[in-house]
């Protein structure tokens, strides 16, 4: 057996075998927590670990991952396919699940080993913990101390809504805010604020009591004249400032202003757009959250093992568990999917670790302001904390990562007949494979650009849409049809989308729907 260090004292391990209960578990958590918070300094919210079935993790998937939902038939197509997969063993299941809230709830599976139990609370309790509540993303666009109160408020709204009106009007409403949610993120917010149930209660029962003073039936026995749209000119629209046009989130702009919802279908439409910007952030730092649980369980674990907490066994379970997770299958490889973010994340992670403690003259040309300082953790927080994953690629990619992946850029062109290897591994080739791999992670440029750009709410009632096509890229032809419909649906009228060159301005294509009669 390997000697403890000097200042390390042995101690007995945790665990023999894969069995464990709660009061074992209970200890594995204090020995987690004390490498974590003490010794690493992790900075994390009160934790909350549960132990579900895979039935229930099964169920979790289909939601979203979130520990209250409200009713939606797609939850229900998805856990179908997801138990059929797994009960077939097309799939596995994740260990664990892990709920940006305060307290962090961690969900881990009853079927784990013990080892796996300590892997996953290292992983999930503290270091994806951490990342939630350190990182500018999460701390700027989420609000961990109310999101779950208010899932709690919205499943309760929408049931309430489904015995008043109808399951299938609700589903109308949600299905077509479902198709909205990528186009349901403000990206350049001021402080966003998730309301509490109590405040969220408060007003919409303002909403019902300003409409019930409101009411007069006598005005639905009065004959609408009809519009004739071909009289009405675009320079006709007043207010558009006051719309806050050209406006980038299409929801928002829907739920405030959509001339035929009434106040029970714009707080659906609320509850969807709150979480669609709740899951931005995650969208945004996904290497990085990745990276940053897998380092920090990695120290964790290594740690606990040095001091005697870990046996041999326990030890060889986890590094087989650790490398499988970071398998970066190769381009040819059946596997492929793309680069793996634990993978990525990880190694950039490691090697910022060996930078700073053991910098070699490449390091200290390349990164001067880390190579050296002797302080590994200080640099790994700060970037945590400060850096998405274009960003961070960005600023932290190194020449040797590219190597050990084997990076490089290809300039692929429909009217060639091959491609051309356009960076290679040189000064100029590396700054080319950074920038390009980091474009690659930049979710602005993936979603498409489209925005609210005229509105005429007192004519024809008429909506434009504008999609700003990057490179000539358009929209699916048959996808964007759908979608469209789906927004004439809220909007109550007809709703028109014109796609432009993003650099010129020109008009490529124009497409109209109608609402459902």
């Amino acid at each position: 057996m390997a000697k403890a260090k000097p200042n390390q004292q042995s101690q007995k391990p945790l665990f023999d075998g894969a069995e464990w209960t709660f009061d074992s578990l209970k200890h594995i958590y204090d020995a987690v927590e004390e490498i974590g918070a003490g010794e690493l300094g992790l900075n994390v919210y009160p934790n909350q670990v549960e132990v579900i079935t895979s039935e229930q993790m099964l169920d979790a998937y289909a939601s979203t991952g979130m520990p209250l939902m409200y009713r939606h038939w797609s939850f229900g197509k998805h856990f179908a396919r997801e138990a059929s997969q797994y009960r077939r063993g097309a799939r596995s299941l994740a260990y664990e699940l892990v709920i940006n809230s305060n307290p962090c709830i961690s969900y881990v599976m009853e079927e784990n080993s013990a080892l796996m139990q300590t892997l996953v609370i290292a992983h999930a309790a503290f270091g994806h913990n951490h990342f939630f509540k350190n990182n500018q993303l999460f701390v700027e666009w989420t609000n961990a101390d109310t999101i779950i109160d208010y899932l709690a408020f919205a499943k309760d709204y929408v049931n309430k809504c489904e015995e008043r009106y109808g399951v299938e009007a609700v589903e109308a409403i949600v299905d077509a805010a479902h198709a909205l949610m990528r186009q349901g993120v403000s990206r350049h917010p001021k402080r966003l604020r998730t309301l509490s149930p109590v405040k969220a209660a408060e007003r919409q029962e303002r909403r019902r009591v300003h409409e019930e003073e409101n009411f007069n039936d006598l005005w639905r026995t009065v004959p609408k004249a009809p519009i004739d749209e071909s009289r009405l000119e675009p320079d006709e629209v007043e207010g558009q400032q006051a719309l806050g046009i050209p406006e980038e989130n299409l929801l928002y702009f829907i739920e405030k202003y959509a001339p035929r919802l009434d106040s029970w279908q714009r707080e659906l439409i609320r509850i969807v757009r709150i979480l669609s910007q709740y899951f931005y952030p995650q969208r945004q730092t996904k290497m990085m959250n990745e990276g940053c649980a897998t380092f920090v369980h990695y120290e964790i674990l290594h740690r606990m093992h040095q001091k005697g907490q870990l046996n041999e066994g326990a030890m060889l379970e986890f590094l087989h568990v650790h490398s499988s997770v970071l398998t970066q299958p190769a381009y040819d490889d059946r596997r492929f999917s793309g680069l793996n973010p634990y993978a990525v994340g990880y190694a950039m992670m490691r090697d910022i670790k060996r930078m700073c403690e053991e910098p070699t003259q490449e390091d200290r040309d390349w990164f001067p302001d880390i190579a050296g300082n002797g302080d590994a953790l200080g640099t790994l927080k700060s970037a945590w904390a400060d850096y998405r994953d274009e960003s961070f690629v960005l600023q932290y990619l190194s020449p040797k990562v590219m190597r050990d992946f084997r990076f490089f850029s290809l300039h692929d062109e429909a009217s060639e007949r091959v491609v051309e290897v356009k960076s290679i591994h040189d000064e100029r080739g590396y700054k080319r494979i950074r920038a390009g791999l980091a474009a690659q992670y930049d979710v602005s440029a993936q979603d498409p650009d489209i925005k609210v750009t005229d509105a005429d709410l007192s004519g024809a009632r008429r909506l434009t849409i504008t999609h700003s096509a990057r490179n000539g890229v358009m929209l699916d032809r048959n996808e964007c049809d759908r979608t469209l419909r789906y927004v004439a649906q809220l909007w109550g009228y007809r709703v028109k989308l014109v796609e432009v060159a993003a650099a010129s301005g020109k008009t490529l294509r124009e497409q109209e729907a109608l609402p459902m009669p």
